[in-house]
């Protein structure tokens, strides 16, 4: 299998360094390119989108068996830290509306989903995000701190469900509150990581981080996916906006 998959990886990598040669001679240095001179639907199609999906299953999938082994050492500490079990599941829309499960290490006590309305008042906006909260286990805040909570999201970027870099992956009951607002967002599969996620992580507005969407559907390449990888690595090492 990893000899089949050279040629591809090959051509992958010649099609990223053409693509960094073309940026440099435009005078692109950002990880935030201008946006395009023309309206319509954002998204990709043919050639482009089948890029992508190789690269990220590629990724994935090479990413898995690097990992395994700290995949499964978090798996048992998180069981042996209190009741419940090591993975968390939470339905999110992805590409085109449709609804998937999200993989996430567990990093909260037992019922937190019901404790959830009683801080309402502590989040801010529509991303529900609590500095200190009383929910989170002392793992589970080392997990989020360094994002290794996310890793099993990997398994979703292997089904399908996501993609290394895309739009951040919203909540049905967000979607449905802001569905006019968001329009183009579902032309790409949801990303483990995006310009959400280092423009500011949990920090941003909704209307921020729908603005970081758009301007990525818009402008995708994979030379951008390639950045904004390198950009969260430099983002989770400082545990920049995380909690």
């Amino acid at each position: 299998m990893a000899s089949g998959a050279l040629p591809v990886v090959w051509v992958i990598v010649l099609a990223v360094r053409r693509g960094l040669r073309r940026r440099r001679a435009a005078g692109v240095g950002g990880a935030e390119p201008p946006p395009p001179p023309h309206g319509g639907r954002p998204g990709l199609s043919g050639r482009r989108r089948l890029v992508k999906a190789v690269f990220d299953r590629l990724v994935a999938a090479a990413a898995l068996v690097v990992l395994a082994p700290l995949l499964a050492a978090v798996a048992v500490a998180v069981r042996a830290s209190g009741p419940g079990p090591a993975l968390s599941r939470q339905r999110r829309v992805g590409r085109d509306g449709a609804e998937f499960t999200i993989l996430r290490f567990r990093t909260t006590h037992r019922r937190a989903e019901a404790r959830r309305v009683e801080l309402t008042g502590d989040a801010r906006g529509e991303l529900f995000r609590v500095r200190r909260d009383p929910r989170v286990t002392p793992l589970g805040a080392l997990l989020r701190r360094y994002s290794i909570d996310e890793l099993p999201q990997l398994v979703n970027v292997l089904r399908g469900d996501m993609s290394l870099v895309g739009p951040r992956p919203p909540l049905p009951e967000e979607v449905a509150r802001h569905g006019d607002g968001v329009r183009g967002r579902p032309a790409l599969r949801p990303g483990m990581t995006g310009l959400w996620q280092v423009s500011g992580r949990p920090d941003l507005s909704w209307e921020e981080s729908v603005r970081l969407d758009l301007r990525y559907v818009e402008n995708w390449s994979l030379t951008l996916d390639l950045r904004i990888l390198w950009r969260t690595w430099a983002a989770v090492a400082r545990g920049a906006g995380a909690y």
